[in-house]
């Protein structure tokens, strides 16, 4: 089997919350002939991937390099604070960082937002990944405050979650390398923005194949018949296309419908 054999394939990496699932139904509705590969991966392992070319396209949590990727930003998620179902902050609706100004605040390694000042706080050590410190809440050891897409990934039963005003949010961007821009890629972006399976737009437009050919041209015999032909409508210039007025002889002079006939004296 060579190369040209095996069927493309198009790899996509998205990071843990994010659900590709509804354009992931897309792709294999338009595309069935075109396996895509779904991995996941740390959110701040998806550009290297991407850079190393281990895949074509990822959804990713920004900020990422904007000088070696491209990224088209899909939406910005609500930011929540994890706590135990008997905690007191349950018993409100939203929540503020003043809330937590008497909680230890867990804030693990691969932390997805960018605070300026941590509400709360400080743990002891900070747990290695979101999970990890999604354990801890539950054994009362403190709060967590995620995206609320990590929070759902992390649902347990004796947990809950309630929004958390006036904090960093994280935004989720679907991202490329800017130098591999394929055809594979165009059709992903094409699916993410909802255009429809009949648009053109970002791709190339069919050209003419060459069994189609240029139009043919006339010989010239039929060339010079057909020139002949539109001389002879255009004629002397006359309205009806026969090259004389209508009500004309062909010498222009009123035609007498009772030519030849003796004129009565008045």
């Amino acid at each position: 089997m060579t190369a040209s054999d095996v069927s493309p394939s198009f790899r996509l990496v998205y990071a843990p919350g994010v659900m590709p699932g509804k354009w992931v139904r897309v792709w294999n509705e338009r595309l069935p002939g075109v396996p895509l590969a779904l991995t996941q991966a740390p959110a701040a392992r998806t550009a290297g991937l991407l850079l190393d070319g281990d895949a074509d396209a990822g959804l990713v949590r920004l900020p990422v390099d904007r000088t070696v990727l491209s990224a088209i930003p899909l939406y910005t998620e609500q930011t929540v604070v994890v706590v135990p179902r008997d905690h007191i902050v349950t018993a409100v609706d939203e929540v503020s960082p003043e809330d937590l100004a008497d909680e230890i605040l867990l804030h693990p390694l691969d932390d997805v937002l960018t605070w300026e000042t941590l509400p709360g706080r400080p743990a002891l050590e900070r747990p290695a990944t979101t999970a990890d410190a999604v354990e801890l809440v539950a054994a009362g050891i403190g709060v967590l405050v995620v995206p609320l897409s990590l929070a759902r990934l992390h649902h347990r039963k004796d947990l809950t979650h309630r929004p958390l005003k006036d904090a960093p949010e994280s935004s989720v961007a679907l991202a490329w390398p800017e130098d591999a821009t394929t055809d594979l890629v165009e059709e992903f972006i094409g699916i993410v923005r909802g255009r429809t399976v009949n648009s053109t737009r970002g791709r190339t437009r069919p050209q003419p194949s060459a069994a189609q050919g240029k139009p043919k041209e006339k010989s010239g015999r039929a060339a010079e018949k057909g020139g002949a032909g539109a001389r002879r409508r255009q004629g002397a210039g006359g309205p009806d296309g026969r090259g004389r007025r209508k009500g004309t002889g062909t010498g222009g002079t009123p035609k007498n419908p009772r030519r030849g006939r003796p004129r009565r004296g008045s």
